[in-house]
């Protein structure tokens, strides 16, 4: 900013002069106006302290208000010739405040002394002789502050002085614009036209300001207005809803208010909170967006941020609980021990997500909530089986009309704790559609390091989940996609022994029936004979729901009896077999292996299913042809291919086995697995179609008490297959003695229960012609021998 010179005045050259120099910080002292001015630095209060009313000082502006040694630089050039009209000194005796008149215009030359006050050479800057210019100047500002003078009640009084136009400008300034840099060029500008010229622009921008004044405090006092009425109106709807006994809204607004308030929320939902209680207060409550606003904030309100279950310590407590609810799968709570053990001694519950993996009625999902009660926490039990849309999982998003929060969140919703066993079960029946993929949803909150900012599409906030304890439920694994499996630790829950599902219906079963049913516990016991018989005979699975079922059936028998008042045909004691018999109806379940395997050509294999392992026939027959190979039975495309291997092995070993290759060559074989309306497939039956074809052509039947499983190459090599256990497991409910597996699947045994490794005799083959020798009956030439004349090495067995 530059001061215009004074070449139109025609004043003479003043002579400089020295005077006390007052610095101010933040006002601006013009000519012919009086200011007030607090003096608190301690050079200003020496200064101060010499004057006396009637005094002249020196009055400069300084550059920064912040800078508090000023020198000639930090101060503008053009000041103020003051008079000192009050001297007052503060009560606490440090400060003072002076009142100064200023007089005319000065340039600052120098600086001659700063201690103990500032002393300056100044030369007076007077306005000079009045011209003609400058009165029509003045004129059209007294003309433009008739506009404005009901915007500042000091304008009239300068109406009504003759000021000469320099002072009038220096005066309207003063009064016209209240921001310093205004008033700075004012003063500044020592040519008194150019003065003029700025002060005119300054009243014009005063005025333009006064009318956007005017203009906005109508357009507020207008909204007021109707907010005033709004207010009104709602007061008499409340008073109207009181009346009916609808409630009050507003109410009801300010208890979710104070609801939210009391949580300890994160940041950025404190800030949605925030920012969406403003919007539903501006929101009629009949309005759709209400409704939809307050639902989210309810939402809000009753999820856990940072609630927690106290959570049970004490190991010892929890193996106690999942021992008395479960019997058996030592290896599966030892597994769920050292998970918790590993949560407790780190403080987190991060880690792997467990995965119980098994047929159905094994005792899946009621692990979860025997760990749940175990260790205190709430359990949530979230059914995946036949999910197909995605926004189940992750929730709608709030756009959508009707839209409602994921699983998850509504069952944290419903828990009211952070730290829950959630149960996510029957994950493998997920579905897929074009909504999108559950299972890939799943990702983010079964992976530990991610799923402490799991994001709920409704919530549209990070919720943390990594303190909930997720348990996920799975019939078959091969249904779960490789990221989805990835991200847990699978325990495998095999199925239960005969003596297991005893120990189970004697101590959860049959008690809980009798109870149900009311039948005495104490006069009505089952034998364990009886016990055998429902499980042998009328049931056939891993588990023991379907035992359940037919004890619930033995019960309700029972109860008929006795509500029909016949309770002399009811036992006294003891139900044996043959009531088992009389209630249940016909046995359902018998032993088809002696009378399946009579005839050459039939051998029983061992199977794996997702409902746990089983026995599997593979048949075999010959008639005349050209050497064809039929194959029925609903077969994939892997056992398919194994009938085709036997059939070359027995071709290419036809002269060791005594097959005769012209009757090959003149016959068709055909292969057959009954239960032709289930398709079958996997690598384990290859060693059963190779012993099945080689029976057939051979003549020689297979043992009825022996089964087998693996897979087998071109070359008679015996190749490891899985589901050892699940198998042996149906082996021995089959009645099986005797198991031929490959040499490699040895080490599987140990997954075993002792009882029925005792009761099993195995046979471990590396060659065919070893899994041959095993499995057919006794000829006159030994397989071994006429295969593989050069080897003396024997097939090991063990029990």
């Amino acid at each position: 900013m530059t001061h215009a010179s004074n070449d139109s005045d025609s004043t003479p050259l003043q002579k400089p002069e020295t005077l006390g120099l007052l610095p101010i910080r933040r006002g601006v002292l013009l000519p012919g106006t009086t200011m007030s001015v607090p003096v608190g630095r301690k050079r200003s209060i020496a200064f101060v302290s010499s004057l006396h009313v009637g005094d002249t000082v020196a009055v400069a502006a300084q550059r920064d208000p912040d800078t508090e040694d000023p020198v000639l630089a930090d101060l503008h050039r053009i000041g103020t010739v003051a008079r000192v009209k009050k001297l007052q000194r503060a009560k606490n005796g440090k400060t003072w405040r002076i009142v100064l008149e200023g007089l005319h215009r000065f340039e600052l030359k120098s600086l001659v002394q700063s201690d103990p006050y500032w002393v300056a050479t100044v030369v007076q800057r007077p306005d000079g002789a009045i011209t003609t210019a400058q009165s029509i100047a003045a004129d059209e500002i007294r003309t433009h502050l008739r506009g404005v003078i009901n915007t500042n009640a000091g304008l009239a009084e300068i109406l009504e002085d003759t000021n000469p136009p320099g002072l009038l400008a220096d005066r309207v300034a003063s009064q016209a614009d209240d921001n310093r840099a205004g008033e700075i060029e004012v003063l500044l500008t020592t040519n008194v036209l150019e003065r003029l010229k700025v002060v005119a622009r300054l009243i014009a921008e005063t005025k333009a300001r006064w009318h956007l004044k005017q203009k906005i405090g109508g357009e507020v006092r207008a909204e007021l207005e109707k907010d005033q009425r709004k207010h009104v109106l709602r007061q008499q709807l409340r008073a109207i809803q009181k009346e009916l006994g609808d409630g009050d809204p507003e109410d009801d607004l300010d208890k979710l208010r104070d609801k939210l308030e009391a949580l300890d929320l994160p940041e950025e939902a404190a800030t949605a909170v925030s920012r969406e209680l403003s919007k539903l207060s501006s929101l009629n409550p009949a309005q759709p967006d209400a409704h939809i606003t307050r639902n989210y904030l309810e939402l809000i309100a009753e999820l856990p941020w940072n609630t927690r279950a106290e959570v049970i310590d004490d190991l010892d407590a929890v193996s106690d609980k999942l021992n008395a609810d479960h019997y058996g799968l030592d290896k599966v709570k030892e597994r769920i021990l050292e998970h918790l053990a590993v949560a407790q001694l780190s403080g987190t519950n991060r880690g792997t997500i467990l995965c119980l993996s098994g047929p159905p009625g094994v005792g899946k999902t009621s692990l979860g909530q025997s760990i749940a009660d175990a260790t205190g926490r709430p359990f949530v039990r979230v059914s995946l089986g036949g999910v197909r849309d995605e926004a189940e999982i992750r929730g709608h998003r709030r756009t959508y009309i009707g839209a409602l929060p994921g699983r998850l969140i509504n069952a944290l919703r419903k828990v009211k704790v952070k730290n829950p066993v959630i149960m996510l079960d029957e994950v493998d029946k997920l579905g897929s559609g074009w909504m999108g993929s559950p299972e890939a949803a799943l990702l983010e909150l079964l992976d530990p390091e991610q799923n402490d900012s799991f994001t709920d599409h409704y919530l549209d906030l990070p919720f943390d989940l990594s303190e909930a304890m997720f348990i996920a439920t799975v019939n078959d694994l091969g249904q779960l996609s490789a990221p989805l499996r990835d991200r847990l630790e699978i325990i495998g829950l095999s199925g239960y022994t005969p003596e297991e599902k005893r120990n189970i219906a004697r101590g959860h079963l049959v008690p809980r029936q009798l109870a149900e049913h009311a039948l005495d516990p104490e006069g009505l016991t089952v034998s364990d004979e009886a016990l055998d018989s429902i499980i042998s005979g009328y049931t056939r699975e891993a588990g023991v729901r379907q035992l359940g079922r037919q004890i619930t059936k033995l019960c309700r028998s029972l109860a008929l009896i006795a509500v029909r008042g016949k309770a002399d045909e009811i036992p006294e004691m003891e139900i044996t077999p043959t009531e088992v018999r009389k209630y249940l109806g016909k046995q359902k379940f018998f032993s088809e292996v002696a009378e399946r395997t009579a005839v050459p050509g039939v051998a029983t294999g061992l199977a794996y299913t997702p409902v746990g392992g089983d026995i599997l026939f593979i048949e075999t027959s010959r008639m005349p042809g050209k050497g064809g190979l039929q194959i029925t039975g609903q077969l994939g495309d892997v056992m398919q291919e194994s009938a085709k291997a036997a059939l070359t092995y027995v071709r290419s070993h036809a002269d060791e086995l005594g097959v005769s290759t012209d009757e090959l060559a003149g016959e068709d074989l055909h292969v057959h697995v009954p239960a032709g309306g289930i398709p079958k497939d996997g690598p384990s039956a290859g060693v059963t179609m190779f012993t099945a074809l080689t029976s057939l052509l051979t003549g020689r039947r297979v043992r009825s008490d022996t089964a087998m499983t693996g897979e087998c190459t071109l070359r008679g090599r015996v190749l490891p297959v899985g589901g050892i256990k699940e198998k042996l497991l149906a082996a021995h409910r089959a009645g099986i003695t005797r198991v031929i597996l490959p040499a490699l699947n040895e080490r599987d045994l140990d997954d075993l229960p002792a009882d029925i490794r005792e009761s099993l005799e195995f046979f471990f083959a590396t060659e065919m012609h070893e899994v041959l020798e095993a499995a057919l009956e006794p000829s006159a030439t030994s397989l071994a021998t006429a295969l593989d004349p050069s080897e003396s090495t024997a097939m090991g067995a063990t029990h």
